[in-house]
């Protein structure tokens, strides 16, 4: 009969034959972040819709368009759209912001947002991302900058180009938003009906439409570097002096804003050249009023975000090195129902030295059971029959080489099993350095 209930447009299955992917990446990146001192915390995958409301801000697409929003009782609540509000809400909800500065926390999450699905870009979508709280210094903007380089160069990308630019805090912001409406109000005609209702609201965000016409009028608008404040300029040299002392390539891009209102002076993109269109695999930037308009005392921060879908992209198309996924250690082919039970018994002492162990369960015959042994690439098998009982001894054998060893089935099988294993390992090991030599 065939499945008449299928996964929902824009969402995808993630299965165990591709998983080791996404652990590859997670991994590398948790690693990283934890060199750099940041700590993981996890977040509720629902909020209170007023949370985006207030920090994603209401003239976003985000938020007029994107959430996923249900009503429950009288209180609204919505799918995260992204992970900053979040984690800055429970940072603030649990007291992290009253402890020694800066805090610094990362995050592994799912997100929703209800958008029109094409390469690269999903309905439900998972980031790994960082924040850092209670630094407004530039050193701090290059040091999450710095992470993110390193999360991608450890994984192994290539043709990946590092953008900055600085929007300027709400003083300078100002100034621009005056030139930019004064510039739009000349070309209103030609914008998108969206576009017409963020001139007057925020105009910044017009910059950002995906409308070819409204991208091709904004092309000539102004740029905000030429409305920085001095205090925003400097801070923007300075961070680019710090990229150079760490050998950070990358390049000024006036035209980074964010769909996300919480955003002030430093923001960033990895952009890479193999995905198409939805190129950018990191994005983040600094957001010094968000603290503060959620209900803390003013504290700067800043962080990214990275798109595990869009990296794992970028890597197989660049054949990048994954993780190889773990392979049974021993599959013990049982002949009969009381070999069956002497299966259990060794099975669950080598599984506590933490060994990978199968045996039968399905009743196959022993020509079946060894090519499942070879089809789960089983490392070693090991048959027990009526001669191996009555003698008290098997023969492990070595699914690459063929070699055979036989051991007691003694309560020191264990130890015996696991020191052929790391001989194993070694002589693998040997032969790795050899060919490297």
């Amino acid at each position: 009969m065939a499945l008449n209930i299928k996964r929902p447009n824009g969402v995808q299955d993630i299965t165990p034959k591709n998983i080791h992917k996404w652990h590859t990446v997670e991994k590398i990146a948790k690693d990283n972040a934890e060199n750099f001192g940041f700590k993981e915390i996890r977040i509720p995958t629902f909020e209170n819709t007023n949370l985006f409301m207030r920090s994603v801000g209401e003239t976003t697409d985000v938020v007029q368009k994107e959430m996923y929003t249900v009503m429950a009782k009288e209180t609204k609540y919505t799918l995260r759209p992204e992970g900053t509000a979040g984690t800055i809400r429970a940072m603030l909800e649990n007291g992290l912001l009253n402890d020694a500065m800066p805090q610094k926390v990362f995050y592994i999450l799912s997100c929703f947002r209800h958008e029109r699905t094409q390469q690269g870009r999903f309905r439900e979508f998972h980031q790994f991302g960082v924040e850092m709280a209670g630094s407004q210094l530039p050193s701090a903007d290059a040091e999450v900058i710095s992470l993110a380089n390193s999360i991608l160069n450890h994984l192994g990308l290539k043709n990946i180009e590092l953008y900055i630019n600085s929007i300027g805090c709400p003083k300078c912001r100002a100034e621009y938003h005056k030139a930019l409406k004064a510039f739009f109000e000349t070309r209103k005609e030609n914008l998108c009906g969206t576009c017409l209702s963020r001139l007057e609201k925020n105009p910044m965000r017009i910059l950002d439409c995906k409308s070819e016409i409204c991208s091709d009028i904004a092309k000539d608008a102004p740029i905000i570097l030429d409305y920085l404040c001095n205090e925003c300029r400097e801070h923007f040299e300075t961070l680019q002096k710090y990229l150079k002392n760490m050998n950070i390539d990358f390049k000024i891009n006036p035209k980074i804003v964010r769909g996300l209102d919480y955003y002030t002076k430093t923001v960033f993109e990895f952009v890479s050249s193999d995905i198409g269109a939805q190129s950018t695999v990191c994005g983040g930037g600094r957001y010094d009023g968000l603290i503060e308009q959620l209900g803390g005392k003013p504290t700067p921060a800043l962080g990214f975000a990275m798109g595990l879908e869009r990296i794992i992209m970028v890597m197989e198309n660049q054949n990048c090195d994954f993780l190889q996924p773990r392979t049974c250690d021993l599959y013990i082919v049982p002949m009969d129902e009381q070999a069956v039970e002497k299966a259990m018994t060794i099975t669950k002492k080598l599984r506590e030295y933490g060994y990978w162990v199968e045996y039968d369960v399905v009743g196959r015959t022993l020509k079946a059971q060894m090519k499942y042994a070879d089809k789960i690439n089983a490392s070693f098998t090991l048959v027990l029959g009526e001669n191996e009982l009555v003698s008290n001894k098997a023969k492990v054998k070595n699914m690459k080489t063929g070699e055979q060893l036989e051991l007691d089935l003694d309560e020191k099988f264990a130890d015996r099993f696991d020191a052929i294993c790391v001989d194993n390992m070694l002589g693998n090991l040997d032969q790795l350095i050899a060919k490297d030599e």
